[in-house]
């Protein structure tokens, strides 16, 4: 889902098997190492899988600093996010959820974040949401897979 709840189709490299469940959060799989291929797993560590997003962001679609794009069955964060005003800005590659605990965060912990990030942006605050960013890929600082 993009700015303002309009869907919109995002770009990544394929990480999983094609008989993993579709429209589904990779947190809620009860076992993603079953359907993560080889170099999938590579390429999530490494935040690679999100290089095709760039085609979003010269699309318009996304921008390189804001809330991470949701799937719309993920209704709960969404209306979250509705509630505390994130929806109104494009989604982004990074954003402030993400250099805060990323995969480490629940849904209503992500919506805060994101909209504290669409209530507050500035130049100054995306560059230090990118340097985090870095920081923490190199790190694969936050990173996890499946039920928590």
């Amino acid at each position: 889902m993009g700015k303002n709840d309009v869907p919109f189709k995002i770009y990544k490299f394929r990480t999983m098997r094609t008989d993993a469940p579709h429209q589904m959060a990779t947190e809620k799989f009860e076992n993603p190492e079953v359907y993560i291929t080889k170099i999938g797993e590579k390429l999530r560590k490494s935040s690679l899988d999100e290089l095709p997003q760039l085609l979003n962001v010269l699309r318009g679609d996304m921008s390189i600093v804001g809330p991470r794009p949701l799937i719309p069955k993920e209704k709960e964060v969404l209306s979250w996010r509705d509630e505390y005003g994130a929806e109104k800005v494009l989604p982004g590659i990074t954003g402030l959820a993400q250099v805060n605990g990323r995969d480490e965060l629940i849904g209503e912990e992500k919506a805060k974040y994101d909209a504290e990030y669409a209530n507050s942006i500035s130049f100054l605050l995306d560059l230090k949401i990118l340097a985090k960013t870095v920081s923490d890929v190199v790190r694969s600082r936050g990173i996890h897979e499946g039920k928590k």
